[in-house]
């Protein structure tokens, strides 16, 4: 099926999904800094693979799997990477001021051990938890990932055990 305006496709599906692929980015990169650049490369792929888009799955669910892909590639390239000996530390911004600011901060520390302990996972389940997490239904879940809606309940439950498990600081094995 080819796509009459890819560039509408593109922006129709940026305006929709820009969060998605900011919670793929965070899960799958410890820094602000790598985030951005994932961002783009995610953007960039989407982009450069639309031609090849065939309208068997709704664009969105599509979008998704390319996002996904993306990351996980990624992250196996930073891997081999850093087992080459860079170190990287991220100082996080300062929370504002104000009455609000420990409870932003409260926050924010949570959502970075979530994300924290998210990127411990193996890539299929961090894959399963964002699209979780982004409130997908099992069955576009299942869509993403090509696997069965049955595997999506059996996988996101073993998922949810080993995050509870490295949020409460229990070992974990991939």
């Amino acid at each position: 099926m080819a796509i009459d305006d890819p560039e509408a496709v593109f922006k129709a599906w940026l305006t929709e999904h820009a969060g998605a692929v900011l919670k793929v980015a965070r899960a799958y990169t410890p820094t602000a800094e790598e985030r951005q650049d994932l961002v783009q490369e995610i953007l960039l792929q989407v982009w450069r693979s639309l031609p090849r888009f065939e309208g068997r799955a709704v664009a969105s669910t599509w979008a998704y799997r390319v996002a996904l892909n993306t990351a996980i590639a990624w992250r196996r390239r930073e891997h081999r990477r850093r087992s080459h000996g860079r170190s990287l530390i991220e100082v996080e911004e300062l929370p504002s001021s104000g009455p609000d600011a420990a409870r932003q901060a409260q926050d924010r520390e949570i959502v970075e051990r979530l994300y924290a302990a998210v990127r411990r996972l193996s890539e299929t389940d961090a894959a399963l938890v964002l699209l979780y997490l982004d409130d997908l239904s099992y069955r576009q879940i299942a869509e993403v990932l090509g696997i069965s809606e049955g595997n999506v309940s059996v996988r996101l439950t073993r998922a949810r055990k080993a995050l509870s498990e490295l949020l409460n600081g229990e070992p974990h094995e991939p």
